[in-house]
């Protein structure tokens, strides 16, 4: 076969297409070309990818299963194939432990769910194995999802590959951790109030969560529901568009998915960009207030600096509530039947929607669309809204919620959130990318909003940067 695939040690290298990178460092996009030319088996990228997984994932926790047999057969079933099945084709991914994998353990972080085998795949990893894509196990979250750290019951903490000390943050940091450590090279991820957002900016990789509805859950008990959404995780904006791609189309099951309108006008000229370090209400740390300024003065060399800002008085509370009361209807029933099994996080999610009335809830939509609406007039002056992709930088896995920021207590555990889940609250997509560090700084990212409907114009902008302001991974020093 060209390009015969060599063990060296704890890296597999491709010398035709590589040269001193290891099929670990290929992304998503590189791996599937080179499989559907012949270039490399997917049998190999899988060998290569559960040897990186045996390596560093002792130290980092990223996996709650990792399912080598299964990936073994299914890129076997690839090789033997007369043609690709798919724009993945043989390419493994990871998939966050929140979402159903059909004959593979899905958790849910929890211990109540140890044993749980799904019959059935949700639909967004049916279509990545329609599209070829080989999964090679579940990614850790904190229980349910909900946690700043993430760790449970059954496994973590998934520490940073950065520093393992630190948080990946929560609560795709297993499938952050995965995806920067080079244990493959795209992961999905869900993400609530930033929950792909938040992992991305502390492990240095980028992400998008896209429009509401864009990516469908026809099983969702709430059909109306747009806060929270599937999104992914990887080194860099061509895989991220190559997993959306596979990915998004409607299903009659997913209301919001029938409504959503794509926008495909490419982007004319210089893009106009409106920045903001907090959308005037989120607590924000002076030291990411600092790296952000920075991010700015580099962006400004490659868009105009629009100023505006979107009113969003209330955002905070707004969320709170409307975050409140779709926790407690969902998981109201464990909290009275199997209290002692879940973890303190869980339980305070829960009660702080129980005592809410249908009025409080109400008052928080009516604010909502004042919010958003403030949003499209935004965007009637500016083509992307900049703003930094978490409020800190990580912290030591010990702590367990972020309770101050430069000394100031946070009202609640989710506060130092506000900064991603605002966005969350109005439905637009948006597209994180790590910025340009200094040797010893810790990794950081900023947001990239765009109006809903708008991914493909958010990914020319971000390979614009990417390319001219090198914002983009950097590989962490592991073995």
């Amino acid at each position: 076969m060209p390009g015969a695939v060599a063990f060296c040690g704890a890296f597999w290298h491709c010398s035709p297409m590589t040269s001193d990178q290891s099929i670990c460092d290929l992304t998503a996009t590189t791996l599937a070309r080179a499989i559907a030319k012949g270039e490399l088996s997917s049998r190999d990228a899988v060998e290569a990818h559960l040897a990186r997984i045996a390596l560093v994932d002792v130290q980092l926790a990223a996996f709650v299963t990792v399912d080598a047999e299964g990936a073994r057969r299914a890129a076997d079933i690839c090789d033997a194939a007369a043609a690709p099945s798919g724009p993945l084709h043989g390419v493994p991914v990871a998939i966050k432990d929140l979402t159903d994998t059909a004959g593979l353990a899905t958790t849910y972080g929890s211990v109540l769910f140890r044993d749980h085998v799904p019959f059935e795949d949700d639909l967004v990893v049916a279509r990545l194995r329609r599209a070829g894509a080989i999964i090679l196990g579940k990614t850790n979250t904190p229980e349910f999802g909900f946690g700043a750290v993430c760790t449970n019951k059954l496994r973590g903490p998934t520490r940073n590959p950065f520093d393992p000390a630190l948080t990946s943050g929560g609560s795709s940091g297993g499938s952050a951790a995965a995806v920067a450590a080079g244990m493959v090279p795209v992961a999905h991820g869900t993400d609530f109030g930033g929950s792909v957002r938040t992992p991305a900016s502390f492990c240095d990789v980028a992400s998008i969560r896209p429009t509401p509805g864009r990516i469908p859950s026809p099983r969702r008990p709430l059909g109306w529901d747009m806060l929270a959404s599937h999104g992914f995780l990887a080194r860099g904006v061509d895989d991220l568009e190559l997993a959306l791609s596979v990915c998004a189309g409607a299903d009659a099951q997913d209301p919001l998915s029938t409504g959503v309108v794509t926008d495909h006008r490419p982007l004319l000229g210089r893009s106009r960009i409106a920045v903001t370090p907090d959308f005037g209400v989120a607590p924000v740390s002076r030291d990411v207030r600092a790296r952000f300024a920075d991010a700015c003065e580099a962006l400004a060399r490659v868009a105009e600096i629009v100023s505006s800002s979107p009113d969003c008085g209330g955002a905070i509370e707004t969320f709170r509530t409307l975050r409140a009361a779709h926790i407690a209807n969902s998981y109201g029933e464990l909290l009275r039947t199997r209290r002692g099994e879940l973890t303190p996080t869980v339980i305070w999610n829960i009660e702080a929607g129980a005592k809410l009335s249908a009025e409080d809830y109400l008052n928080a939509e009516r604010r909502r669309t004042a919010i958003y609406r403030s949003f499209r007039e935004l965007f009637a002056r500016a083509d992307f809204l900049i703003a930094p992709a978490a409020s800190v930088f990580p912290w030591p896995n010990e702590i367990s919620d972020v309770a101050a920021i430069d000394g100031a207590d946070l009202e609640t555990p989710i506060d130092y959130l506000a900064v991603t889940f605002i966005v969350s609250l109005v439905g637009c997509p948006v597209l994180t990318l790590p910025v340009r560090r200094g040797e010893n700084q810790l990794p950081f990212g900023i947001q990239i909003i765009a109006p809903p409907g708008c991914e493909s114009r958010l990914f020319a902008f971000g390979r614009a940067i990417e390319n001219e302001l090198g914002f983009s991974h950097r590989r962490p020093k592991l073995p």
